[in-house]
């Protein structure tokens, strides 16, 4: 379900026909003026996979691990919020048509309010973003519960946060924090009435959304996010990044450069060649994947787009040779940021992005190391006042 394409390993795909992974021109998600989608959270397909990859995982005690993540009875969390369907039906006007942010293969996602009483008197109101699971979605019960017990024990600032759950009368429902700026897909390629994101925020982004992905690999069991992607990252009201949607997660070898075989599932123009070719998914699979981001954000272009020309369409294999020559940089860096940004950061990012794009997945640096590049090339930025000098704050 959802936007991945199930199917077992395969030759590697071409834009025209990508037979494993889901194309970014085909059928993205849907979004609205937010930017929020309500893409498949299908944890469970980690635990679709062959036996053997569990055994590479976990252990004899695979069965184990997947019965706790899948079965089992009625969900209780300390840290999560089980919420009445009543409360989620007030919180979003029974539903109303106008409070959907998202669709996709999950169901809709909603605008919500929640309301709560304050001492003395008060009234606290916080929005809250609604994903309701769709009666169509073949496995979306289990899904749902993959998600719950997932993300019901990670916390990081730069992930989304699960505040809650539903689970009444047939109706599966996840409530998360709402994330008040959209996707960062939406700010770098939206509609022209979206501001452009300076480059500060563009660094700042980078950052938080490095952090988030050395959160997940550094977990005693290792979290292959394994679809990074501009439309998963979120912006709050302070435009910092928040990675959503675990919908593809797979739980990673416990050394770096170890892999899990398993099905070929992602998005076009973002995944690792190496994994599209062998089925093998390693940590630094994610690695590749953010170094596209971070050709997005320099190019204000697209991963994947069948708009434009014969040989530009795949904007890695465009661009990639060009990121290492001061001169061709400037020739694709974003227009809309109209020459507003430090050449030194930029070729700097562009050479990390270089890095992270390497074929062999051993050559990448780890997201621990891609983090700390990035943050020290803030640290010079804000020393130096190039941070202010070459870009300024526009938001509402």
């Amino acid at each position: 379900m959802g936007n991945c394409w199930w199917c077992s390993p395969a030759p590697k795909p071409t834009p025209d026909h990508p037979t494993n992974i889901h194309d970014v021109g085909a059928d993205e998600n849907v979004y609205d003026s937010n930017g929020y989608s309500a893409t498949s959270t299908n944890l469970t397909t980690w635990v679709s996979q062959s036996s053997s990859s569990f055994t590479t995982i976990w252990g004899n005690n695979a069965t184990e691990q997947i019965e706790a993540f899948t079965n089992g009875p009625s969900i209780a969390y300390s840290n999560l919020r089980a919420f009445t369907y009543a409360q989620l039906k007030a919180a979003t006007h029974n539903f109303r048509r106008d409070m959907v942010v998202g669709k996709g293969g999950f169901g809709s996602v909603y605008k919500g309010w929640l309301k709560e009483k304050m001492m003395p008197r008060g009234i606290k109101k916080t929005a809250i973003a609604i994903k309701i699971l769709s009666p169509a979605s073949a496995q979306g019960a289990k899904e749902w519960k993959a998600e719950v017990s997932l993300l019901g024990s990670l916390s990081h600032p730069n992930l989304v946060k699960l505040l809650g759950y539903c689970q009444e009368d047939g109706n599966f429902v996840l409530v998360y924090e709402f994330m008040k700026r959209g996707s960062l897909n939406r700010h770098l390629f939206g509609k022209r009435s979206v501001q452009p994101l300076p480059w500060n925020t563009r660094l700042k982004l980078a950052i938080g959304a490095a952090r988030g992905l050395d959160y997940l690999h550094s977990l005693e069991n290792p979290i292959i996010y394994r679809d990074f992607k501009s439309s998963n990252i979120l912006l709050d009201e302070f435009y910092e990044a928040k990675i959503a949607d675990f919908g593809l997660a797979f739980f990673g070898p416990l050394t770096e450069n170890s892999h899990v075989t398993t099905r070929i599932m992602g998005t076009f123009g973002y995944a690792d060649p190496e994994y599209i070719a062998t089925g093998n998914l390693f940590v630094k699979s994610d690695v590749y994947s953010f170094g596209v981001v971070l050709v997005e954000m320099l190019t204000g272009l697209r991963a994947f787009d069948r708009k434009r020309l014969p040989g530009q369409q795949e904007l890695v294999t465009w661009v990639k040779p060009q990121l290492t020559s001061k001169k061709a940089l400037k020739r694709i860096m974003d227009s809309r940021l109209e020459g507003k940004y430090p050449t030194k950061e930029a070729l700097q990012i562009a050479h990390l992005a270089v890095k992270c794009l390497r074929r062999e997945p051993h050559l990448r640096p780890s997201m621990k190391e891609v983090a700390e590049t990035l943050e020290q090339i803030e640290a010079v930025s804000l020393r130096t006042g190039s941070h202010n000098t070459h870009s300024t704050e526009q938001h509402d």
